[in-house]
């Protein structure tokens, strides 16, 4: 989910995205999917560009965009690590995690770090409870996840 730009051909792929799909109605969440990976996130200008190729109001985009965790209108780094918080994985200590990463990191939940690598995000449930607790970095999960192993983690992501 890396910020690979707001550039023209970012725009293009996602307006020959929407003109390829046979229904408008209810397309909303592809379509948001589909340029949250072209732009890595949905700032002000994708929404407006959704909304005129959708025909759907900009409140509802927003609200969308607001309510599912998985969307974001900020600028990520290019390794977004996503710790699960759901019951099995905080019993299992990923708060613990949690500060560990914020400690390497040197940012807190929320942020992205000042170089634009690394996003630090806590997430309710991925749905994976029998590996608890469970991190995500982009696309690769990370089960029964401790403390020891955040520094592993990150040296993978730098090769």
């Amino acid at each position: 989910m890396y910020n690979k730009g707001l550039s023209q051909s970012n725009f293009d792929a996602l307006g020959d995205y929407i003109a390829s799909l046979p229904e408008k109605k209810g397309a909303l969440m592809p379509v948001l999917h589909k340029a949250q990976n072209l732009f890595g996130y949905l700032p002000k200008e994708v929404q407006l560009f959704i909304c005129e190729r959708l025909d759907v109001p900009t409140s509802k985009i927003y609200g969308v965009i607001s309510f599912y965790s998985f969307f974001t209108m900020k600028q990520r780094g290019q390794y977004v690590i996503n710790i699960c918080m759901g019951t099995a994985c905080f019993v299992r200590k990923a708060d613990d995690v949690v500060k560990e990463f914020e400690k390497k990191l040197g940012i807190k939940v929320g942020e992205t770090s000042k170089n634009m690598m690394y996003s630090l995000e806590a997430l309710r449930c991925v749905g994976a409870c029998g590996l608890a607790p469970v991190v995500m970095v982009n696309d690769k999960i990370y089960g029964h996840v401790e403390k020891k192993d955040v520094k592993k983690i990150l040296a993978e992501q730098s090769n």
